[in-house]
Formats: structure tokens, sequence, C-alpha cells
């Protein structure tokens, strides 16, 4: 088989960040095709979520921040991920030092806000972009679909994909939103530095004797951060839950039996919430980091985990790959208006200016709190413990530190900007 195909743009890779991507450029009328290498009919992907027990969980969660809240809005996304049940609202943050007498509270009430952000479980997420994308006959997904080959840039900018298939792409445009092991990003041969953390995460649900009360806990612990989170409003103690550990000390937790794991965790945890009664299947998920050494060629364009990835510490992974999409669809239109090319290195460039800092920025940030809680002397950890406690009482601090995390802090693209009231 070999057909010739014409696109405005070809996103490789129809996870979240992708579909939020086509979305948003789909909506200008550019003619937009989207590639998944999962097989399947999306219906059947949607009716598989849609018939998930109320008390069956997937592990894989996201903290939305309001910035992606409001760019699922845009997209028209929304709707139907509340609408399923399964979005849980947190008002209230509590982090404090297992090996110290630290600790920081953050409070939407203090912002003036409803809420921080939301729980959300990355199927539902998923879901819900797909039901958007439905309503848009700009948009082609192409299912069961793997990249063989990206040729380099023509004169124009432009790209040809082979596919396993045979089939030949033309774009004006590819961007490569296909996760952390980008296929795009190593055919283009763009390098990234990576580096093992050393730690795994352990990802499950629980059940607790007692409330989450909408509030996301972390307890630094000697072995690694560990947060529940609150997963839904309709159970109120059901959490999720990320243990980042050693890979020993994870191989361990993985061998206990159930009632020797949630023993293990509630003593972890210090049981804030209660006994631990109960938990899904656990997983273990090995950490590393990563950033590609640029964002941008000609043609070419990298977002989310194909870009970057960082540690799950607070959560941002998700939110960061929101916000490249967002800044790119800004870009592309502002582009298009001015009858600028939208495959151009000098007007891709403005979106790698854009995110490429910010990214690095949060990178660094996370990198940092990771070492300040790493194992330390006695003296370090009496240090660190006056410093959460002495940021507590710092109400600006606290402020500007959970407005960045909220997405709120500085100018947002216009695709994740709250309306002004």
């Amino acid at each position: 088989m070999n057909q010739n195909t014409d696109y405005d743009l070809v996103v490789v890779g129809a996870g979240m960040v992708g579909l939020a991507l086509a979305l948003g450029v789909a909506r200008t009328g550019l003619r937009v095709a989207l590639l998944e290498q999962r097989p399947g009919d999306p219906v059947d992907w949607l009716e598989a979520v849609a018939e998930r027990g109320s008390n069956e969980y997937e592990n894989r969660v996201s903290a939305l921040n309001l910035a992606s809240v409001q760019l699922l809005k845009n997209l028209g996304a929304w709707d139907a991920i509340t609408a399923s049940g399964r979005a849980c609202d947190y008002t209230d943050m509590q982090v404090w030092d297992g090996e110290g007498s630290g600790s920081i509270h953050f409070s939407a009430d203090a912002l003036h806000e409803d809420c921080l952000g939301y729980i959300v479980e990355n199927a539902v997420i998923h879901a819900g972009l797909l039901q958007a994308l439905q309503q848009h006959e700009h948009l082609e997904l192409m299912t069961g679909t793997r990249v063989r080959a990206l040729s380099a840039p023509a004169a124009a900018g432009q790209r040809e994909l082979e596919l396993e298939d045979g089939r030949l792409l033309q774009a004006r445009l590819v961007v490569a939103a296909d996760g952390a092991l980008s296929q795009i990003r190593k055919l283009a041969g763009i390098p990234a530095t990576e580096w093992d953390y050393g730690h795994h995460a352990l990802v499950t649900s629980v059940w607790t004797e007692q409330s989450h009360a909408h509030c996301c806990w972390q307890r630094f612990t000697e072995d690694g951060p560990l947060a529940f989170l609150p997963l839904t409003s309709t159970e109120a103690n059901v959490s999720s839950i990320v243990w980042s550990t050693s890979p020993a000390h994870g191989r361990d937790l993985m061998a206990l039996s159930d009632s020797e794991f949630l023993t293990a965790l509630g003593r972890a945890f210090e049981n804030r919430l209660g006994e631990v009664t109960a938990c899904t299947e656990r997983q273990l998920i090995p950490l590393r980091q990563r950033h590609a050494h640029r964002y941008v060629e000609p043609g070419l364009a990298l977002i989310g985990d194909a870009a970057h990835t960082i540690h799950p510490l607070a959560g941002q992974g998700v939110n960061l790959g929101f916000m490249d999409a967002a800044a790119l669809v800004d870009v592309l239109c502002r582009a298009e208006a001015r009858g600028e090319s939208i495959a151009d290195l000098a007007v891709l460039r403005r979106f790698q200016r854009q995110r490429r800092s910010s990214n690095l920025g949060m990178a660094a940030t996370m990198e940092g709190f990771r070492r300040l809680f790493a194992p330390q002397p006695a003296p370090v950890r009496l240090l660190r413990s006056c410093g959460m406690n002495l940021m507590d009482r710092l109400e600006p601090v606290k402020q500007h530190l959970v407005l960045q995390a909220m997405g709120l802090s500085g100018e947002q693209p216009p695709l994740a900007r709250r309306p002004r009231v």
C-alpha cells in the first residue's frame, strides 16, 4: 500500500497532550492527522472507561492544576470529565517532614479559590478529550499506526512520514507527542539529556478508615516522598498513592501480601487517615528525568514527555505538557494569521522560548526538593524542618509557590487563560 496524503499538521501520539494539541489546532480549520500506535476503535476505548465499576480505579492519575482545567474547558472536554463523577477537587495540601518536625499547609481559602486543582484518572481525562475530538471534521485519528521513517525538511520545511503499512503522509508540521521514549525524537536525531533518579514509584489506589477531606497529603520519608491523593468525591475514603522509593525497597513492597503492604503503608504514612484497609493491584514504575536539547527543528516540534519528563513529586508532568500544547497552538494560530509558515524555524522557536525555560525551571525545582529531602545528617534535617515551619508562616511566599503550582502565576497561553470577570 502506498498512498500519499497531505495535512497541515501531523501529531504523533494520541495521549492526553497530543489530543489537546490536535483539538486546539483543529478549531482553527487546519487539517490535522493524529497518529496513535495503539490499535482498536476509539469508541471501544470510551466504552471501556464508561463501563468501569464504581470501585475500579486506574493507578495512573494526574493532579490537574487550574490552568489545565481551563484548557480542558476551552477544548470542550471538561464537562465529560466531570460528568463521569471521577474528578475529585482538592482544597488543601498538607506536607510534612517524616524525619523532622517541619510541615507546610496550603489552602484554597487563602487564595479565595474554590479549590487548588483536581485529581483525575488519566483514562478519564483521555476519554473526555476523545469525546471532544468527535466534534471536529478537520481532525482525523489513525489508530494502530506506527511511523517507520521521517524525512529531512524540504525547502519549505515540509516533512514526509513513512508509516509501517507503507503509507506516506506529507505535513507542513510534524509534532511529536509520543511520550518519553519518543520515536520521532529519535528519528529526527534530537539528543536528550537523561538520568536515573535511583527511585521507583509504587502506585495503587487505597481505602482508608477516615475521609481524605479533599486534601493532598505528602510525607517525606527516609525512603522518599509518599503522597495520598483524594481520588473521588462520592467515596471520600479512596485515595491514589504514589510512593517514591529506592528500587530495592520498591521490590520488597511489591513482594508483600496485601495485608502486609497495607500495614507497611499505614506505618509510613503515620496513619494520618486511620487504618489503610484495602488496595488495588500495585505497580512499580522506574523514574527517569529527560530533557531534549532542543524542542524544534524546521517542520518539527516536540511537546509533553517527548520533550521533557520530571519527577512526579508535585504531579506537574501533565500540566507542563498541556501548557506546551497551549503555547504551541497560540504560536501556530498567530503565524497563520500573519501569513507565516508554521514550519518556519523562526516561528517554532517562539514556542521553544516560551516553554523550554519554564520546563527546565520546574525540573530544577523538583530536583532541588528531591535532594533536599533525601536522607541527610541530623543538623541538615533540623535546618530543613526549621525552614519548612518558617515558610509555613510566610503567607506571601506560600501564595507565590501555590499560584505557580496552580498555573496561575505569570501569563498563560490563551487556551489556558481564565475569562476575565
